[in-house]
């Protein structure tokens, strides 16, 4: 588990000083629904402090580093995460995303990762970052193994009041269709600006792939897509905020120099949060959907950049755009997966990322499990790094 979520009995920290000594008293919900179906809980995972941040460098309780590349980050902020599983140390883990700190470490270490609809995981228990953003979700080695935990884990959160009582569909009916008829939209807006060409390359490649295999692959206009990022971002900044009203500034000394400085540095004005709930509240109510029309995914890269040193990622104030295109999604609230397609030319993993319909994870299963066919097999990092 990644340890922003509260274990009974067991020390839950969200990698921070402030949370240290705390021990809950109760399991989280996707704790318990684990338990009940049977998982065994092997221990808490290592992540970005308080879940903001993109590189799981933390001051804390040590940094985490990416498997294939040990001086490179694992992405964040559920790093731990997506090493622990391509390490083979478990089978399944589960992370949290807000910006995309699921799908970004499972891009940059190799292993597949999915951001469920906001609202099918429940979250009573969880640390929050942005209420409004905050998704939970597995990592694991492929589509399948995914598709079991997230039916492990889906459904009503009588703790927590966003959570949805819909039925849990069948996430394994029909999950080895393959790509033949899977109608994939590339979007040409956004999702390739400021993409480091290698990537680029290797993400179309996959998806070209999948053209090749039967699926009907076009070019879609998505002008919304820079709207829906700059809105997450606008969310994210003043909620998570306000999430830490009650220790900071007042306890700035215990908190590491990337989240104080992100912390410090929020300039959202009250109109522009407004206006940027409001445009999630459009895009969750159908308007997301649209772009949807007549596919079963979107299909693009799921980072844009290679993966920083560990070094480069401690300097506060460091510009990134790695959430660029994940964040989307936590915004709409869509469901979005990365699967592995490849490697860059310092030889860590690239993901390719789909994206579906609100509810429709069986969709965005499928493309992923899809393209693992095209695929075959996708190694595990080398012994040592």
């Amino acid at each position: 588990m990644k340890d922003l979520f509260a274990t009974k009995g067991i020390r839950t920290t969200a990698g921070s000083r402030i949370l240290k000594d705390w021990v809950p008293e109760d399991d989280a919900t996707v704790v318990r629904k684990l338990r009940e179906a049977g998982a065994v809980l092997l221990g808490k995972l290592g992540m970005h402090e308080f879940a903001y941040g993109i590189s799981s460098v933390n001051p804390h309780f040590g940094d985490v580093r990416n498997p294939w590349d040990t001086t490179k980050i694992p992405g964040g902020s559920s790093g731990g995460s997506a090493v622990a599983v391509v390490m083979a140390e478990a089978y399944a883990t589960i992370g949290s995303d807000t910006g995309g700190s699921i799908r970004i470490p499972a891009s940059l270490c190799g292993s597949v990762g999915l951001k469920p609809t906001y609202g099918r995981v429940g979250l009573a228990g969880a640390i929050p970052l942005s209420w409004s953003l905050d998704h939970p979700g597995p990592l694991a080695r492929g589509a399948r193994d995914v598709a079991i935990v997230t039916t492990a884990i889906a459904g009503k959160d009588r703790g927590d009041p966003a959570s949805a009582d819909r039925e849990v569909p069948d996430l394994l009916g029909g999950i080895e269709r393959g790509a033949r008829g899977l109608r994939i939209g590339v979007p040409m807006e956004h999702v390739w600006d400021e993409c480091d060409p290698a990537i680029a390359a290797v993400v179309r490649w996959a998806i070209e792939s999948l053209a090749v295999a039967g699926a009907e692959v076009r070019e879609i206009s998505w002008p919304r897509a820079a709207e829906y990022a700059r809105a997450a971002s606008q969310v994210l900044a003043v909620e998570a905020r306000a999430y830490h009203i009650g220790t900071y500034p007042g306890r700035e000394a215990e908190y590491g120099p990337l989240v104080a400085a992100r912390l410090r540095s929020v300039d959202v004005d009250a109109e522009s949060y407004a206006r940027a709930l409001r445009l999630l509240i459009e895009a969750r109510a159908g308007a997301a959907d649209e772009a949807l029309a007549g596919l079963d995914v979107l299909a693009m890269p799921t980072v844009p950049t290679r993966a920083w040193t560990i070094e480069q990622a401690k300097e506060p104030g460091r510009r990134s755009e790695w959430t660029r295109i994940t964040r989307i999604f936590d915004l709409t609230g869509q469901p979005a997966i990365s699967v592995p397609c490849g490697r860059d030319p310092d030889g860590l993993p690239v993901g390719l990322q789909f994206a579906g319909h609100l509810w429709d994870e069986a969709a965005v299963l499928r493309a992923a499990r899809a393209y693992e066919l095209v695929r075959g097999p996708f190694p595990l990092p080398p012994e040592g790094g």
